[in-house]
């Protein structure tokens, strides 16, 4: 049963995609949440960044290089995943919401495309889908 504070459902499936984390040691951070939580990491160049799996019940994790920029938004985003070819709808369908576009990424890997935006109050979170 709903009322009238009950926000409506979604246009289409959103989900967590993966947790972001900027890490000094992306490979090193990524161990001490495996050994937390499980999962594996498979794929990363263990540098630079680490993809995580989704141990049964979890969502992926992402550790990426931290820039040390004291002014950088925060350590820890959410990836938020669509379908494919849904991206642009559920971007604008965040901009109506209160979000504001900040970049896109079109063709850093060949799996994901994403677009990065900020809460109403600045934090990052991004909305991906397959690339197609």
């Amino acid at each position: 049963m709903t009322d009238a504070a009950t926000p409506s459902a979604p246009s289409s499936t959103m989900t967590i995609g993966a947790v972001n984390f900027a890490a000094a040691d992306p490979a090193a951070l990524s161990e001490f949440w495996i050994a937390v939580l499980g999962g594996e990491a498979v794929s990363g160049d263990g540098h630079d960044y680490v993809y995580v799996s989704a141990a049964p019940g979890g969502v992926p994790l992402f550790f990426h290089r931290r820039d040390d920029n004291p002014s950088a938004p925060g350590r820890i985003h959410l990836d938020l995943s669509t379908e494919p070819g849904r991206r642009e709808e559920q971007v604008g369908r965040m901009l109506e919401l209160g979000a504001t576009r900040e970049w896109d990424v079109l063709d850093e890997v060949p799996w994901v495309e994403w677009t990065t935006m900020a809460d109403p109050e600045g934090n990052l979170f991004c909305v991906s889908c397959p690339r197609t």
